[in-house]
């Protein structure tokens, strides 16, 4: 799936009619699972982060209007979503999410992390880029809960967006709350998949 890297917003015209999505639907979200794999990132016990870019996103878009049948309303509504997720070129862009199956368990861990989006950075030869939540609601409610899905957004310098591309560099994605604190390496699949979200 090759897209113009000028892509940063989805169109209406981008979006592949229903029944010809229905036809290809199958094939489609398997090249979007494969696509997605390396584009995903394991955090401690609950936490992955899922970066998004222009074709994560259509691929949401268009099951979320193949699952409602909303048509034109709807897609609007989708587009007001998720085109700010796309990267704009010189950020990235991702999904985080708490998952934990046992419904007990995980309300009693999110009632405990409440300004959880706040702690999540990218460090990249020991700089420190602190995520940004994105703005369209509030993550963590005033009883200091935490949303088990959290949408970020790490902005880059030019200076770290070339240390992030150049292949020789030590990049870890991580949380420091308090109660969740653990950080990773990005493997150099990840960072090949990610560097593709810059320019």
């Amino acid at each position: 799936m090759i897209v113009p890297k000028e892509k940063k917003e989805i169109q209406k015209q981008d979006i592949m009619p229903l029944d010809v999505y229905i036809k290809n639907r199958k094939e489609l979200r398997k090249n979007i699972v494969s696509f997605k794999k390396d584009r995903r990132i394991a955090l401690g016990p609950y936490a992955t982060f899922h970066f998004e870019c222009y074709e994560t996103m259509l691929a949401q878009v268009q099951e979320m209007l193949y699952i409602e049948k909303g048509g034109d309303e709807q897609l609007k509504d989708e587009l007001a979503a998720y085109n700010p997720l796309i990267p704009n070129g010189k950020e990235l862009s991702a999904t985080l999410m708490f998952e934990i199956d046992n419904p007990v368990s995980r309300s009693a861990f999110l009632s405990k992390v409440g300004g959880i989006e706040e702690k999540v950075f990218i460090r990249i030869d020991g700089m420190k880029i602190k995520a940004i939540p994105e703005k369209d609601v509030d993550r963590t409610s005033t009883e200091g809960k935490a949303s088990s899905v959290q949408f970020i957004h790490f902005k880059f310098t030019d200076e770290q967006i070339q240390k992030f591309k150049s292949n020789n560099s030590d990049i870890e994605i991580g949380i420091d709350h308090k109660e969740y604190s653990h950080f990773t390496k990005l493997s150099a699949v990840n960072i090949s998949s990610l560097s593709v979200d810059f320019n």
